[in-house]
């Protein structure tokens, strides 16, 4: 059995994941199953943040926040987030 590593061994493969647009990729909602492009989900704008509602249930699919410090990133709302290969 290998010894585990900790989360700096995902810098490579996740920063191939972010790099593309995300609003391209298919969202699965973790509430009621619908998949969509992201582009399609209902997105509110307030001075704190963003958030994407699932066009079908409207539940929350994603929060997104920046500030000087830090950018926050919650997607527990999408059961799986599927981007397009590169060679599509």
């Amino acid at each position: 059995m290998t010894e585990p590593n900790d989360g700096n061994l995902l810098a490579g493969p996740l920063s191939s994941v972010f790099t593309p647009d995300l609003t391209v990729a298919v969202a699965t909602c973790a509430h009621c199953g619908r998949r969509d492009r992201l582009a399609t989900a209902t997105v509110y704008g307030a001075p704190m943040g963003l958030i994407a509602r699932c066009p079908g249930c409207s539940e929350v699919l994603m929060r997104y926040a920046a500030t000087s410090h830090a950018r926050t990133l919650d997607m527990r709302g999408i059961a799986v987030l599927q981007l397009p290969s590169e060679r599509s």
